[in-house]
């Protein structure tokens, strides 16, 4: 995948603390079994924020909820200080884009069509794609490494690729703020990082704010500025990598014994874990 420069449990204050999404004190679960409850998460913009937590834990159904995917049972989530349930889909789909944990494609749509897609939020409806959603759509394709497989169709394509094509699809909605789960699923190290790289990227030169569920304790320590370590359906601790990824948060979210040690170049934390098999 080519690099390419990219176009240009806390106690939460009130909407004025500048949060761009802002879920208080909200529920939500699945068939009326609670997974979170009475949790209240400030996303500041223009950061990358990472959910992190063992599996069930609610990363994901705290995700789903703030991106209006799952409804919430109690509390409410707001949107750039709009209640999200106030606004119409097409204005939640041109402020959040979303790539879900397992998203499914339409049986042998192209990936050209897919990616194209994302632009529908910004159409009027009869209007004619433009030169604007072609440029998006190339810049999608080629931040992903994803132009040569335009013609392909998605359900012939490994699941990396995939991959990938659903992070242009993302990519393609062009919205201030992108809500992804677990982005660096079936990709190779290789293509992780520079997925990685390329949220970097987005956020940094196009001041996107990114939230993202992460399995990878060190890449999140890498690459957020926020982590949230949840556990149980509750957040145990928020904050920098620093303040959140120690021994003591670790074994309290994971149960896991490790060592914690600043990344010799980053002096970002990063963890290894402790088995039985390794001296003490």
């Amino acid at each position: 995948m080519s690099a390419r420069p990219v176009p240009a449990s806390p106690d939460l204050a009130s909407p004025d603390a500048g949060f761009r999404l802002e879920a208080r004190g909200i529920s939500a679960g699945y068939d009326r079994k609670p997974i979170i409850e009475e949790l209240s998460l400030g996303i500041e913009p223009g950061k990358i924020t990472a959910l992190v937590g063992p599996n069930a834990c609610g990363k994901s159904t705290l995700l789903k909820s703030v991106a209006r995917l799952l409804p919430v049972a109690a509390g409410s989530v707001l949107l750039e200080g709009q209640d999200i349930h106030d606004l119409s889909t097409r204005e939640v789909a041109q402020r959040l884009g979303i790539l879900p944990q397992s998203p499914v494609a339409p049986e042998s749509i192209s990936v050209g069509d897919l990616v194209w897609r994302g632009r529908h939020p910004h159409r009027r409806f009869g209007q004619r794609r433009t030169a604007t959603d072609d440029e998006v759509i190339a810049d999608a394709l080629l931040a992903t490494g994803t132009a040569e497989l335009i013609d392909r169709p998605v359900d012939q394509l490994s699941g990396g690729q995939r991959q990938r094509v659903w992070i242009a699809l993302a990519l393609a909605q062009d919205t201030p703020t992108l809500l992804l789960d677990e982005p660096t699923t079936y990709l190779d190290i290789a293509h992780q990082i520079e997925v990685m790289d390329l949220l970097a990227d987005l956020n940094e030169q196009a001041g996107k704010t990114i939230v993202l569920v992460s399995h990878d304790l060190n890449q999140a320590a890498l690459y957020a500025s926020t982590i949230v370590a949840m556990r149980d359906g509750r957040i145990v601790r928020q904050g920098t990598p620093e303040e959140v990824l120690t021994e003591e948060t670790v074994a309290e979210v994971f149960g896991l014994d490790c060592l914690v040690v600043p990344h010799p170049r980053s002096e970002r934390p990063q963890i290894f874990p402790l088995g039985r098999r390794i001296p003490t």
